[in-house]
């Protein structure tokens, strides 16, 4: 088939996030299908900007990634989520509205996928579908407007909110396949139109070949972090991803202060970039952290396997908050667990892999007392049990989230 993929973040290993795209779609491609990834040029989540011709992208323009044909539109550099990216939205949408005719004429999809992580994607994938007589399927990243109205305060009445949630009505009354990396989400899409027929489950996952052969060796500070916190005999809490108000990393810092206090040999190493690190940085200084707490620039994804092999513990947390009653699917869970991590994971959802897979503990979200007793609990174990319980989260993903049985059962389901 032609599949033609519209993410407006959609990335690569060279690029920086979103990776699930480009996974599935080399995935696709092993499989004898082609793939047109439809992308902006300029993101907030990638690490370094497209240049398909040695320079930025200023118009329209096609580049070849491991068999994958990206095709970059370009967009207002932006920060934050203000105005900014809405006007980066507006202007990826209706120039891919626009060049719709032209795409549809000279791909001529079999199928378009709606996979941005805002919802107003599907009017253009439509109009993309109904010109070329395509399969239309909407693949649901978070559940927009449910998302920044319960994670960012917005007003159910703000005009963009009553236009993401007319967006994602109409993807539910006119897609031909719903995708949602969501499990929990059944109730909620069959409340706004959904025919539930029409719904499938493909969650995050991982790519196996990053997982073999010799990892790249960790960038010297980070691996001096590591190297110091294990000559002084403390056990290694290792966090690898953004930096975001999502990720509770300040419920961490607070957990960290208490086992400070209490003079437990634990230490932790951040990795990361995002909105929150610079706060998060003047925290751990101003409140005399640094003893115990190292904070580090974002490494390559290459270098996530070696980072993981050198702590003795993966954290992942997040905020008390309802929408993930909906489900969770994060990517750095299924690299900790690939990892053979024992993970602190600091939730309330409608699903859990940790404890799903059994291979590590699961406490209450923002509750610093119970994170720092659970990584008490964690470090008191040993090492050998730690192990084991690693060894199930492996097995765990091996099982159900590698990208090769992801692709598959997204071909199943479009079929």
């Amino acid at each position: 088939m032609n599949l033609l993929y519209l993410n407006h973040y959609a990335g690569a290993p060279a690029l920086g996030m979103e990776f699930r795209p480009y996974y599935l779609a080399r995935e696709w491609v092993r499989l004898g299908h082609r793939v047109q990834m439809v992308a902006c040029a300029t993101s907030h989540v990638r690490a370094t900007a497209p240049t398909p011709r040695g320079r930025p992208v200023e118009q329209p323009e096609h580049q070849d990634i491991d068999g994958i044909d990206y095709l970059w539109f370009p967009g207002p550099p932006y920060q934050g989520n203000g105005l900014g990216r809405v006007k980066n939205i507006w202007a990826f949408l209706s120039q891919v509205w626009r060049a719709a005719p032209g795409i549809a004429r000279h791909f001529r999809p079999d199928v378009v996928i709606a996979s941005s992580t805002y919802p107003m994607d599907i009017w253009v994938a439509r109009r993309l579908a109904r010109l070329a007589g395509a399969k239309l399927v909407f693949e649901v990243h978070d559940l927009w407007p449910l998302s920044p109205i319960e994670l960012g305060g917005m007003s159910p009445h703000h005009p963009f909110i009553r236009l993401c949630q007319k967006a994602e009505d109409d993807a539910y009354r006119d897609a031909d396949v719903v995708v949602s990396m969501l499990p929990k989400v059944h109730a909620h899409m069959a409340g706004r139109g959904l025919d539930l027929r029409k719904l499938h489950i493909v969650p995050n996952g991982i790519t196996l070949d990053e997982w073999e052969g010799t990892p790249e060796p960790l960038r010297e500070d980070v691996a001096g972090a590591v190297a110091a916190a294990r000559a002084a005999g403390r056990t290694v809490v290792g966090y690898a991803g953004s930096m975001g108000l999502p990720n509770a990393l300040d419920t961490l810092l607070d957990a960290a202060k208490r086992l400070r206090d209490a003079g437990a040999a634990i230490a932790f190493v951040l990795v990361g970039g995002g909105h929150e690190r610079a706060r998060l940085a003047e925290r751990v200084r101003t409140e005399g952290l640094e003893a115990s707490v190292t904070m580090l620039a974002p490494i390559p994804k290459r270098q996530i396997p070696s980072f993981l092999a050198g702590i003795d513990i993966a954290y992942i947390g997040w905020q008390r908050v309802p929408i993930y009653r909906f489900g969770i699917a994060p990517n750095k869970l299924m690299d900790y667990m690939m990892a053979g991590c024992a993970v602190l994971h600091s939730v309330e959802a409608g699903n859990d892999p940790v404890a799903e897979a059994g291979c590590g503990l699961t406490v209450a979200p923002e509750a610093p007392d119970a994170v720092a007793e659970g990584l008490r609990r964690l470090a008191a174990l040993p090492a050998a049990e730690r192990r084991a319980m690693g060894e199930r989260g492996r097995a765990f993903v091996q099982a159900h989230h590698t990208y090769p049985v992801l692709a598959q059962r997204f071909i199943d389901a479009v079929r």
